[in-house]
């Protein structure tokens, strides 16, 4: 049963951040809050880079280099297509980390450099946290942003 309330959580974070995530493009990727602010392509680059680097921490191996993480914006969101692929790519291994897990590996410790150590579902919960706040982030830049 742990398996198919994780996967929800997946599918439901996949969707209400789709209503964000859907709607950025080539047009609109150079928006910014403001000029102190990351740009969309940026902050929906960083959401992709970090899904899957995230990952690494739960047994799950990459390819994706960082590019965002603590980086300033130099327009790395310009490709919005590879943007796009690495977060369908992050939801994909969730959904593969899930359906592989046993019950008693979530509260497995992993080793973080950002939080120290923390059980496995909670960094399970903070990668949909994050997806989450920058798809805040970009669905209020849409509506407010400017060049």
């Amino acid at each position: 049963m742990y398996k198919e309330i994780l996967l929800e959580i997946v599918k439901q974070n996949q969707f209400t951040s789709h209503f964000s995530f859907d709607r950025v493009t080539e047009e609109n990727a150079a928006l910014r809050l403001n000029d102190k602010t990351a740009s969309i392509g940026f902050i929906y680059r960083h959401v992709g880079e970090t899904f899957n680097l995230f990952g690494q921490f739960l047994g799950m191996p990459t390819d994706v280099q960082n590019t965002t993480i603590g980086k300033t914006d130099n327009g790395q969101g310009r490709d919005v297509k590879y943007s796009k692929e690495l977060i369908d790519r992050g939801y994909r291994m969730l959904t593969e980390l899930v359906e592989n897990s046993s019950e008693g590996d979530w509260l497995k410790p992993v080793e973080t450099p950002f939080f120290g150590t923390v059980t496995r579902i909670r960094l399970f919960a903070h990668v949909l946290f994050h997806n989450s706040h920058h798809a805040g982030q970009i669905s209020m830049t849409l509506s407010k942003g400017n060049k």
